[in-house]
């Protein structure tokens, strides 16, 4: 099929009810936009819908849930890798919930019909650790925790079908988040089956091989004055428009996805208006050799969250 023709099967829900069926919602400008919940039972299916849209549409917006951060590491609060050992004890500990893909093209435009999959992960309350008040808000926020017990992907079965299809280890495709360690710990447990390196030098050379190129939100909003707080403030301030419920894994990867478009125009652009996205490639704000950036900029101003990151 040619992927600048592709089409999806809409489902008939026009209002956003549970996460177990489509939500399909209206964007400003008129256009029909599907957040696919994808299960055990239709993750084939979407998979291959995916592996052709990423044609097309090659920047992929990302958002995780996850159940919050259980554990913090055994060395100096100020350490250089603290933030680091934190994120890897609580990904190797923890499992992941949800995972929200969005998919655009260069301009920032969606596919028309469904560029927005969440997928939905085998976990289980009664076995599995968490902390309390993450997942207070996520079922808040319209999460089935006896849905993810019962029809929840298996985390294996997604890394073998990630692993091929073209969203991962391709130099073309662009990943953009907000704020992002954690999600990207979870991605790469997902694809690798294993615990997170050990140093983390490490987990760059691992990430970067999957991701050759990503961008983080919230590195962009520190390099520019005006911005702070969580992804819902910096979209607010840019005039970016939530899709669908927060908190929920599609909904913030659409928004992310917004959000990172209209920064990137607003403050990135050279003379000819194109996008300088070499000022802000591979950089993960908080981590690596920008940590101190987290410290330095705006703490009084920072947004609290149950997991760890700003977000």
């Amino acid at each position: 099929m040619d992927p600048s023709t592709q089409s999806f099967t809409p489902s008939d829900s026009t209002t956003p009810p549970s996460n177990t069926s489509h939500c399909r919602f209206k964007t400003p400008s008129g256009a029909s936009l599907e957040i696919r919940n994808v299960w055990s039972s239709n993750l084939l299916t979407e998979f291959s819908q995916i592996r052709t849209l990423v044609e097309t549409h090659r920047y992929i917006a990302m958002d995780t849930e996850f159940p919050g951060v259980v554990a913090r590491p055994v060395s100096e609060t100020f350490a250089s890798d603290y933030h680091y050992q934190s994120l890897k004890c609580n990904v190797d500990l923890l499992r992941i919930i949800q995972l929200g893909i969005a998919f655009a093209d260069e301009k920032g435009e969606f596919a028309e019909g469904c560029p927005c999959w969440q997928f939905n992960f085998k976990f289980s309350l009664s076995s599995d650790m968490f902390a309390q008040d993450s997942i207070d808000l996520l079922v808040k926020s319209g999460i089935s925790f006896k849905d993810h017990e019962t029809q929840g992907i298996d985390p294996v079965k997604f890394g073998e079908l990630i692993m091929t299809s073209g969203l991962v280890l391709e130099d073309r495709v662009v990943w953009t988040s907000f704020h992002s360690g954690y999600d990207y710990g979870y991605l790469l447990k997902l694809l690798t089956s294993s615990p997170l390196p050990n140093d983390e030098k490490d987990f760059f050379d691992l990430l970067f091989k999957y991701f050759p190129t990503i961008y983080d939100i919230k590195y962009m909003a520190s390099l520019v004055d005006g911005f702070w707080g969580g992804l819902q403030r910096t979209a607010d301030d840019l005039g970016a428009v939530r899709i669908g419920p927060e908190h929920q894994a599609g909904s913030d990867a659409l928004l992310t996805m917004s959000t990172y478009f209209a920064l990137a125009k607003a403050k990135f652009t050279d003379e000819q208006g194109n996008i300088n996205e070499s000022r802000y490639k591979n950089e993960l704000f908080g981590y690596g050799t920008n940590h101190t950036v987290r410290r330095s900029k705006g703490n009084q101003n920072q947004t609290a969250t149950t997991n760890g990151e700003e977000k």
